[in-house]
């Protein structure tokens, strides 16, 4: 009987030793992972490129990019920028400066980033269906549209735009088209007409996802 007793003793000593060690050898493993593997899988970094340097230049505490690529698009476009400078300034006690605010303006609300003398001349073309034909960029003066604001009310709070320029350049060939002139002419007058505080970039779609590699906050505008 003796014999047996001790014998059962040592096998629960025996188990008690194993479980321990089982025990430890997982927490060890539970451990953060070695210095060399964590190197191993850095954190993404987008690239950065010179002609998207203004992006971050722009001052603000909160940044912000609209997109519109419609007609109907690009006056909303401007009422969205305005409601939300609006609702900073009344409900968060903030002020217009403390927003990066960029309106784009691409495909076919390209034109709205031009300015009037542009409007002016072009205007039959970069609207075909109105009748009469604008002289001036539409969003020269408020309207029910852009929720009463108008570019120069923008740019006095502080808003900027960007500007496609490859669509620019589809509308500088179609206004050659149409006039018989050249087209590098008229895409160097186009970007040389450009509204205050305006940017043309390579592609306004392009821009739209570098601002979002640069955390700008992005709405669509339709």
């Amino acid at each position: 009987m003796e014999n047996t007793d001790q014998n059962k003793l040592a096998r629960r000593r025996l188990l008690t030793t194993m479980s321990v060690a089982a025990v430890a050898g997982l927490a060890a493993g539970a451990g953060p992972a070695p210095a060399q593997a964590q190197s191993q899988t850095p954190g993404f970094q987008p690239a950065r490129h010179d002609k998207d340097a203004w992006l971050n230049e722009l001052p603000g505490s909160h940044r912000v990019f609209i997109d519109s690529s419609t007609m109907a698009g690009g006056p909303a476009g401007l009422w969205y920028a305005n409601n939300m400078i609006s609702a900073h300034e009344e409900e968060y006690d903030g002020e217009a400066s403390d927003f990066a605010m960029v309106v784009c303006f691409r495909h076919m609300s390209t034109p709205y980033g031009f300015d009037d003398g542009i409007w002016a001349k072009y205007g039959a073309i970069f609207n075909r269906s109105a009748d009469p034909a604008p002289t001036r960029n539409p969003l020269s003066t408020p309207s029910a549209s852009s929720g009463q604001n108008s570019i120069a009310s923008s740019v006095a709070r502080g808003v900027n735009f960007a500007i496609c320029g490859r669509a620019t350049r589809r509308f500088a060939m179609a206004i050659a088209s149409a006039t018989g002139g050249n087209a590098d002419d008229v895409f160097a007058e186009l970007t040389a007409g450009g509204v205050p505080n305006s940017h043309f970039v390579p592609a306004g779609v392009l821009t739209a996802t570098r601002a979002q590699e640069y955390r700008y906050s992005f709405l669509y505008a339709e």
